[in-house]
């Protein structure tokens, strides 16, 4: 039996409307061989991981552009280690500031992408750091 690709959940916490740089990373890391869900806007932590424990996805990738980070995401972490996913690789687009990168690292976030990064350098992180869940 051959290997499954890896799947990823591209998810847009919170009230940011902007998902241009989520739909076209979901389109890249498609392109690049991962199985790719993406949520939509507008969605809640508790969403964002229901959708990750039904889908049974190795990578949850939050796209945040509003600022509201600092908030969101460790609710991600933490409602995702409390459902048993703790072996999900967690990483976080958009505009974060380096003095939060820290933070965001001790929540439970593997790595942060901000402008700039390239598909294929979100595509060679996620190859290199994440898993296929049993």
């Amino acid at each position: 039996m051959t290997q499954r690709p890896l799947k990823v959940l591209i998810a847009k916490p919170g009230l940011d409307g902007h998902d241009r740089g989520a739909k076209v990373l979901a389109r890249g890391l498609r392109d690049e061989g991962f199985e790719v869900v993406y949520t939509g806007l507008r969605q809640t932590p508790e969403m964002i991981v229901t959708a990750a424990l039904q889908e049974d996805v190795d990578v949850v990738g939050l796209s945040i552009l509003s600022g509201a980070h600092m908030t969101l995401v460790p609710r991600v972490c933490t409602q995702l280690r409390e459902r048993g996913l703790d072996d999900v690789l967690v990483t976080v687009g958009g505009i974060i500031p380096d003095d939060d990168v820290p933070a965001l690292r001790e929540a439970g976030v593997a790595a942060v992408f901000g402008p700039g990064t390239t598909i294929r350098e979100v595509a060679d992180f996620i190859r290199a750091n994440a898993t296929q869940r049993d």
